[in-house]
């Protein structure tokens, strides 16, 4: 008699991440969409409450959130939110031109896949912005700029920007919140670069881009004391 095939079986589901992983991202995200603004001081219980854990996983998380400058821990308080410092809008601002001035440069004349994938963005820039999801489109801002600097071929000064990554994604989020008409400059200037990048002009696309991320430190050091 021959033998009948056995069922087929499901998959495993995939197992939960750790319960340290979900209190960082938990956190991570709140902190760098606003949700959790600078100067909030936030507690272990409250937060082991919020993502349904113990509190011993909270320590966790919120140790590696302050060795990545994002919180400050107060021993039997909690974990306050630091605010973005002018010196930190500077430090950023200044990485941010050197890397991306060279990475435009670099990159024109641009190949036709890169041009493709950023007008790609700009219309999914364009989108979310009309649905105002601030976190989304400051992501997709973010990422317009990644493309090019990875286009640029250099993976050192890759890995360097994408150590800005944090960073780049809170102060975008507090810029289009304290100025919601930057939502459609960002989007202006971002056409800027891309008209330039597509005629071939690499100084024109590097002078469109020092505009574009110098208007960040102007708009931002009007907001932090």
């Amino acid at each position: 008699m021959p033998s009948q095939p056995s069922p087929a079986t499901s998959p495993p589901p995939n197992p939960a991440p750790p319960a340290a992983e979900r209190v960082y991202t938990h956190v991570k995200q709140a902190v760098l969409e606003r949700r959790y603004e600078g100067g909030t001081l936030l507690t272990e219980g409250e937060l082991a409450s919020a993502v349904g854990v113990s509190r011993t996983p909270v320590r966790e998380a919120l140790l590696r959130l302050e060795a990545e400058g994002l919180l400050r821990l107060y021993p039997k308080k909690g974990a306050l939110v630091l605010p973005v410092s002018v010196q930190e809008i500077g430090d950023v601002v200044e990485t941010r031109l050197l890397v991306e001035e060279h990475a435009v440069r670099k990159v024109t004349p641009a190949p036709r896949d890169l041009l493709d994938r950023l007008g790609e963005l700009l219309e999914q820039q364009r989108r979310q912005a009309e649905t105002g999801d601030l976190a989304a489109v400051a992501a997709t801002d973010r990422c317009f700029h990644a493309t090019v600097v990875g286009a640029a071929g250099n993976r050192i000064l890759e890995r360097l920007y994408d150590q800005l990554r944090d960073r780049q994604l809170r102060m975008g989020v507090a810029v289009m919140h304290s100025h919601p008409d930057r939502i459609a400059k960002n989007i202006t200037e971002h056409t800027e670069i891309l008209r330039a990048l597509r005629t071939g002009d690499a100084e024109a696309a590097a002078e469109a881009v020092r505009g574009h991320v110098g208007s960040v430190r102007h708009l931002l050091r009007g907001e932090v004391r």
